[in-house]
């Protein structure tokens, strides 16, 4: 009798047992469950279905290319594409329409950009940034993907802040944005400035002049060099780099003289400037007819070149996966051929510089004299 009790006790405890732990069990499945249901609730909150895109400050051959692949790639995953025309600026006033395939049919090899950009000095203060994230939210417009430099980043980050998720894709003809080693437009505005400078050196051979030639790229010095070593010039001055005009210019000049040269290019970066006071130094200096040319704008035109296609729609079609992702308020660069991302603030503090190598070609493979290059 008396183990016959002890064996119902011990049942009793068991199944006791055994209830506690399947209400337990079923407790943390039915919180695991609301926290889903939760969870699902706030990634519905935040999912995003209409995708901006703006293209802001200066423009850049294969602007439209990245316009036409963040639009295709947009609508193919699902998501309602609004254009916003003149950046920041129509943003603030509302200057914004659907689009669809057809809005970018024909696009990929015109220069400039289908939805124009302009400068907005509104939005450089809280009140336009507060404004423009309300603009977002009044027209349904849930993320940006902002087509720039470091000046756009810095609005799409601001209204980053203010709940507006972005992705910003690198486009200057500059290439000084520090995160990634190409920006579209580069190459194309490198090829128009070498193909002005061969056709300026066919004039400047039949004259036995001097042509100094300034080429565009604010603060960089990245299209002066490339080109230099692309077109021969005798020199080039760089803003990364400190110059001595009679080392560096009429000290090679005397030198290439005695090779029998008669004629003679140098490039001017944007961010050294004066190509005037310079050609009228040389001449002043040396007695050699010299002009100055200051290629500007035309730089930014034309048709782009197959590599700025390719990287531009390449950036495009990522900007649109990231935000697929989740991804948000990143900007996408280039480390080599392959495609990078960054935090918006990390890439605002990344800088980069010249190639030293390649600043080494151009020193070393321009004219000189007969016993420095025996020597």
């Amino acid at each position: 009798l008396e183990f016959r009790r002890v064996l119902f006790r011990s049942q009793s405890c068991c199944k006791a047992t055994s209830l506690f732990r399947e209400e337990e069990v079923t407790g943390k499945r039915v919180n695991e469950e609301l926290n889903c249901k939760l969870e699902g609730i706030s990634r519905m909150e935040k999912q995003i279905k209409t995708i901006g895109v703006l293209t802001s400050g200066g423009d850049a051959p294969g602007m439209n290319a990245a316009v036409r692949a963040v639009v295709r790639t947009g609508l193919h995953k699902g998501f309602r594409m609004i254009g916003i025309q003149r950046g920041y600026n129509g943003l603030l006033n509302g200057e914004c329409f659907e689009m669809n395939l057809r809005s970018v049919s024909n696009i990929i090899s015109a220069g400039g950009t289908i939805l124009y950009t302009a400068r907005c000095l509104e939005f450089k203060t809280k009140e336009g940034q507060d404004k423009g994230a309300e603009k977002c939210r009044e027209l349904g417009i849930d993320a940006l993907v902002v087509i720039g430099g470091d000046g756009s980043y810095r609005g799409a980050r601001a209204l980053a802040h203010r709940g507006i998720p972005m992705i910003g894709l690198p486009g200057t003809i500059d290439n000084d944005i520090g995160c990634t080693d190409y920006t579209i437009g580069y190459d194309t505005a490198m090829n128009t400035a070498l193909e002005m400078i061969d056709k300026l050196r066919d004039t400047t051979q039949s004259h036995d002049r001097c042509s100094v030639v300034e080429v565009m790229g604010r603060n960089a010095g990245y299209i002066a060099l490339n080109v230099a070593i692309a077109s021969g010039a005798m020199a080039v001055l760089l803003p990364e780099k400190e110059f001595d005009m009679q080392r560096d210019i009429l000290d090679k000049i005397a030198e290439t003289q005695k090779t029998g040269k008669r004629h003679f290019i140098i490039i001017v970066a944007e961010g050294v400037g004066h190509a005037q006071e310079i050609a009228n130094e040389i001449q002043a200096r040396t007695g050699i007819d010299s002009r100055a040319t200051i290629l500007g704008h035309v730089q930014r035109g034309g048709s782009p070149t197959l590599r700025d296609r390719v990287n531009a729609s390449a950036m495009g079609y990522q900007a649109v996966c990231l935000l697929e992702q989740g991804k948000y308020n990143r900007i996408v660069g280039m480390k080599g051929e392959k495609l990078v991302d960054y935090p918006v603030d990390e890439a605002l503090e990344m800088t980069k510089g010249l190639d030293p190598v390649l600043v080494d070609v151009c020193n070393t493979i321009s004219i000189r004299s007969e016993e420095r290059r025996v020597g």
